[in-house]
């Protein structure tokens, strides 16, 4: 059995809709299960055994939790900054939490982590092993819960991401298009460089490591098993966040999701006015995921095409 906590987020439904779609059983959980609280997380996993929360056909060896898959997070980079104690709860005590269950119960864990753990200083892209420097309370957090859990278990797979957008809900992408459908003229930072990554990619690995982790022979060879640890993943190469605007509006024009000609102009940082700093630099390096784990990687550009023209693609 899988476990999924924060189903119902960006990422989180994505997982869930390929859970279902790779026929994996799995329960998933959101707001309605306390992460900060770790007897409303054991009650549950008390409760799938016994079918109370999860009724079900399967037997209680078929309903034990091997996998749990952390999608939860305090995600607002800017509201972080004077929420901290909602935050550091979600973040740090709620990963820590998890983890202490994990290992209580001998399951494995997936936790999705960010490249805000970084300052952005670097000139090349971070390997896994670089120094964390977070520069505010949300990437603060989620290194505090990064540690937590290579303090508390071994079996456990750390996603970094970043520049995240999906179908259910708020991100760049559809900001973008919103403001391009509304606005004659719109200014966007052209000294901030990550890769963007489709939520859709992001839970196909996840996905992809569970399978490989249980059928480790025959992705690995015999007497081979997938590499715990912190690993990194995005959509391949690299841009701007102009650039990334640049190419949502050529695609949105090209399938018919953007009307009219708003001009897209660039400013730097200090022009934008951001409230809380952000890694100039944010490329992350995915040699580790795709030589250990057999990960393939979708260039930035493909993915966000395949995004847009999708009949899920829906601006809020």
């Amino acid at each position: 059995m899988i476990w999924l906590i924060g189903c119902k987020g960006m990422l989180g439904s994505e997982v869930a809709k390929q859970l279902e779609e790779n026929k994996l059983p799995w329960v998933g959980t959101d707001k309605e299960v306390d992460i900060t609280d770790f007897d409303a997380l054991n009650s549950f996993i008390k409760g799938i055994e016994t079918a109370s929360y999860f009724p079900s056909k399967l037997s209680r060896t078929e309903r034990q939790v091997k996998w749990i898959i952390n999608c939860s997070a305090y995600t607002n980079v800017d509201k972080a900054e004077e929420d901290v104690e909602l935050a550091t709860k979600l973040n740090h005590t709620g990963t820590l939490n998890i983890a202490r269950l994990a290992r209580s119960i001998g399951a494995k864990l997936i936790h999705i982590s960010t490249d805000y753990v970084f300052d952005g200083n670097a000139k090349e892209p971070y390997t896994e092993d670089m120094p964390k420097c977070p520069l505010g309370v949300y990437g603060a957090t989620k290194s505090a819960g990064e540690d937590e859990i290579a303090k508390e278990m071994n079996t456990y797979y750390i996603l970094r991401t970043a520049w995240l957008y999906g179908y259910n809900g708020k991100n760049f992408v559809y900001t973008m298009t919103k403001l391009m459908n509304s606005k004659d003229s719109i200014k966007v930072v052209n000294d901030q460089f990550g890769s963007p990554t489709c939520a859709l990619d992001l839970a196909e690995v996840i996905i992809e490591i569970i399978k490989k982790s249980e059928n480790a022979k025959s992705f690995f060879g015999k007497n081979s098993i997938p590499s715990y640890g912190i690993y990194h993943f995005t959509n391949g190469g690299s841009t701007s966040w102009f650039e990334f605007a640049q190419e949502i509006q050529k695609l949105g024009k090209k399938y018919d999701r953007i009307s009219g000609d708003c001009k897209v102009e660039s400013c730097t940082t200090e022009e934008y006015g951001a409230k809380v700093k952000r890694p100039a630099y944010s490329v992350l390096s995915k040699d580790k995921i795709c030589k250990e784990l057999k990960i393939k990687l979708s260039p930035w550009q493909q993915s966000l095409e395949k995004f847009i023209k999708g009949n899920r693609f829906e601006p809020l």
